[in-house]
């Protein structure tokens, strides 16, 4: 489905399926599994197995081609919105606390697969 509104990003974002492990990060034992659908340095869309408040904190723990280490970054849910009723949710997350190292990781990724012509 195309995004027929007014574009509000301003980083460049590239799809792509990256392993991503999430939690509230208030419940440090609840982490679930799941994929990117896509990424930017700002921010990601994710599929999660459930529905998040607007706001809600995430930490969040990444492996992306441009770094050997996995990643880790808090993100806040900017929208979370039902795809498969009870199973499957479209989660936006903006990045707001992230290690400049990571953002660097993270910018590289997207070029990369700008420049190889993925969107």
């Amino acid at each position: 489905m195309a995004h027929t509104g007014n574009e509000k990003r301003k980083d460049p974002r590239v799809s792509g399926r990256f392993v991503v492990s999430y939690r509230i990060l208030e419940e440090a034992n609840n982490v679930d599994i799941s994929q990117t659908r896509n990424i930017s340095v700002g921010g990601m869309l994710l599929t999660t197995n459930r529905g998040f408040d607007k706001g809600t904190n995430l930490a969040l723990e990444i492996r992306l081609p441009f770094s050997l280490d996995a990643m880790k970054f808090i993100g806040r849910v900017v929208e979370s919105r039902e795809i498969s009723r009870g199973l499957i949710y479209d989660t936006r997350i903006e990045f707001f606390s992230v290690e400049d190292k990571y953002k660097k990781v993270v910018g590289d990724t997207v070029d990369y697969y700008l420049k190889k012509g993925h969107k």
